[in-house]
């Protein structure tokens, strides 16, 4: 196999998602393009490492690791690049499935050694069977997708989006691992931007690094029926907004919302309009998607402030982990 051996890290929290969690293995084990392996990382529960370790037990290049860390996504995801054998490791949602060239098109990316990370497109997979009609395809990144504003093709970004995601492994030697305190802890408040945080530092601590997303590296992610409701887009705006005050804290407001610019003063402007033109029009959900874009706008903003006063009064804080050692238990076998 010529190009990059590909690790590939997929983090686990819940005995609900067994039948995803089973999915999203065998759909890495169908690659054209074979990973190294697969790591299962379970958060903090002891029941579902029992089961995947004995599930996993016979099975070459799947090893199933215990979260060495405190509970959360980047704690978890900082376990499976430490155990990690490849020169670059990817990162697959638990509730999401990759499509047979996932891997390949992630392999390529790599032939300029400039390039440190690649990202690809992601999918989402209603549970109704359909999108909603008011749900705009420009805050699909609510439900974890790839939305509507990213450019197409394969191109050069501030950040990929971690739930389809790779990095080269020399990375995180470079600038640590994803801080914990940002990113995802289960079902709690659906905090995020924790790619984005360790993406800006690494192209500071090496500037000449390139990022891209290849739109051909395609992901199928569930999105599950409470997800589907505008409690949960108001409740994930919100929650983007704590999170991208405590990224811009840290990596100042200049660079921590340079993309996010250009989203909020074209994109979605461009998408209120449309949605207003539907509505004349007598199109389903034309206004229902307009009103969602303000809403998340105004929401997005509110979590913003209230974060951003956390973080002056010193109510909130994250640390960045080195990459180092084993986790302290493991199963199955490479």
């Amino acid at each position: 196999m010529s190009g990059p051996g590909i690790s590939v890290v997929i983090c686990v929290y819940t005995e609900d998602r067994w039948e995803d969690i089973l999915a999203a293995v065998s759909s890495v084990r169908a690659q054209a393009y074979p990973a190294l392996e697969t790591l299962l990382v379970v958060d903090h529960n002891e029941a579902l490492l029992d089961r995947l370790t004995k599930e996993y037990k016979e099975a070459a290049g799947v090893r199933v690791l215990a979260n060495a860390g405190p509970r959360g996504l980047s704690a978890g995801r900082n376990t499976g690049i430490a155990a990690s054998c490849g020169e670059v490791v990817a990162f697959l949602d638990d509730d999401a499935v990759a499509e047979r060239d996932w891997l390949r098109y992630f392999a390529a990316g790599y032939a300029d050694p400039r390039v440190m990370a690649v990202g690809g497109r992601t999918e989402p997979i209603w549970a109704s069977g359909r999108r909603p009609d008011w749900f705009p395809e420009e805050f699909d990144w609510v439900v974890g997708c790839t939305y509507l504003g990213l450019p197409d093709g394969r191109v050069e970004v501030r950040n990929v989006l971690g739930g389809n995601a790779s990095f080269r492994r020399t990375a995180f030697d470079f600038a640590g691992g994803f801080a914990t305190g940002i990113g995802r802890d289960g079902d709690r408040l659906p905090l995020g931007c924790e790619e984005t945080e360790l993406c800006i530092r690494l192209t500071r601590a090496r500037p000449d690094t390139v990022l891209l997303i290849d739109d051909r590296a395609v992901i199928h992610h569930r999105v599950p029926e409470p997800r589907e409701h505008f409690r949960y887009f108001r409740t994930r705006t919100y929650a983007e907004g704590l999170s991208k005050a405590l990224v811009a804290r840290s990596v100042g407001a200049g660079k921590g919302l340079e993309s996010e610019r250009r989203y909020t003063t074209r994109i979605l402007p461009a998408g209120v309009a449309r949605g207003l033109r539907d509505a004349v029009l007598a199109r389903r959900g034309g206004a229902g998607r307009a009103g969602a874009i303000v809403a998340g706008v105004l929401t997005a903003a509110g979590g913003y402030v209230v974060g951003s006063v956390r973080v002056r009064r010193g109510g909130v804080t994250y640390s960045v982990a080195g990459i180092e050692g084993e986790p302290r238990r493991e199963g199955g076998s490479r």
